[in-house]
């Protein structure tokens, strides 16, 4: 079948609604050909454009999805497109990595109003096409449909590379707990800092904090440390999306333990302790409640904890989680279903 105007690019400002799912996805699939070509992959069949994709696995193949919802996990007057495609990515990848995978690819949902400018879909693209192949991996397929809000729904695709896979309840007492990244809660504390300039004005401080809005708008975790961690005989593994209490409640009831951990311990940087000061905030508000930064937390015997990782805790017989020697009562990461 022929897609009228398919051989010239479409017209960027006009609607969703008034060009059509088709030749949008002609668009789309011409965007995701364009760098497969200088990006082929052997475990990827066929790609993009088909009615599916098709890949060949030599071994265990680990699948993750993940949603974002306009409003509710990003907004278009904090984040251009680009950047919101390409944390959609980030989003899911970390899951994959949490298990001790690589990216292979990505399959992708975008659901959205007519009324949503051609531009605002493609560059949701760019930004999703760069993530993954930055991540090493392709860009599969997806699917184009209308709906209230934009939501991004990505599937991603992951290899094991003959490693065994990483579980959320594998814990041990005796274990240490560690952590990636140098600023944990960095992206709590951007989303402070975009809130307090929505609410109150200080927009002086998304400028003087540009390094921690740019976290939020778009984290960048070594994803390549699962891997890592698997190699280093990791014991437990989650990624840090709803924040650390959340992952660490999450790992000790799944591993029958319990998880204590030192808040001054965990990685920050020194523009996280002026913004909180700047904002009258807890740090550990960000630290340990904060989420999204999408880190990786993992559980190791003493002596394996890899480069790139930082001890912040241990693993003991019993059951809860306790920051700073108290248990957590106060500090809970992010809930989605709460208000």
């Amino acid at each position: 079948m022929s897609v009228e105007g398919a051989g010239e690019p479409v017209d960027r400002s006009r609607s969703v609604g008034d060009v059509g799912e088709r030749r949008l996805i002609v668009e789309l699939t011409r965007s995701s050909r364009a760098l497969d070509a200088t990006h082929r992959t052997a475990d990827v069949v066929i790609g993009s454009g088909d009615d599916a994709a098709v890949i060949d696995t030599a071994g265990p193949t680990v699948i993750s999805t993940d949603t974002a919802v306009a409003g509710r996990h990003f907004r278009f007057d904090w984040s251009d497109p680009r950047t919101v495609g390409a944390r959609a990515v980030i989003q899911s990848a970390a899951d994959i990595a949490a298990m001790g995978g690589r990216v292979t690819g990505t399959v992708v949902s975008i659901a959205c109003p007519a009324d949503t400018t051609v531009g605002t879909v493609l560059d949701l693209n760019d930004g999703i096409l760069d993530a993954t192949h930055r991540l090493g991996g392709r860009v599969l397929g997806g699917d184009l449909v209308g709906a209230d809000e934009v939501v991004l729904t990505v599937t991603t695709v992951g290899a094991l590379d003959g490693a065994t896979p990483i579980v959320v309840g594998g814990a041990r007492p005796g274990d240490v707990l560690a952590v990636t990244g140098t600023a944990v809660g960095a992206s709590a504390a951007g989303l402070a800092l975009l809130l307090d300039a929505h609410d109150r004005g200080n927009d002086e401080l998304l400028t003087e904090f540009a390094d921690l809005v740019a976290a939020h708008r778009l984290p960048a975790p070594d994803l390549g440390q699962g891997p890592a961690a698997a190699h280093a005989g990791a014991h437990a593994m989650t990624d840090i999306s709803d924040g650390l209490v959340e992952e660490l409640i999450t790992m000790a009831a799944a591993s029958g333990v319990a998880l204590a951990v030192s808040s001054d311990r965990i990685p920050v940087g020194s523009d996280m302790r002026s913004a909180a000061r700047r904002l009258g905030v807890d740090l550990r508000e960000w630290t340990v409640a904060g989420g999204e930064d999408h880190e990786l937390l993992g559980a190791f015997a003493a002596g394996t904890v890899p480069p790139g990782w930082t001890t912040i805790g241990e693993v003991r017989d019993g059951t809860g989680v306790r920051v700073d020697g108290r248990a957590v009562q106060d500090l809970r990461g992010w809930q989605s279903f709460g208000s």
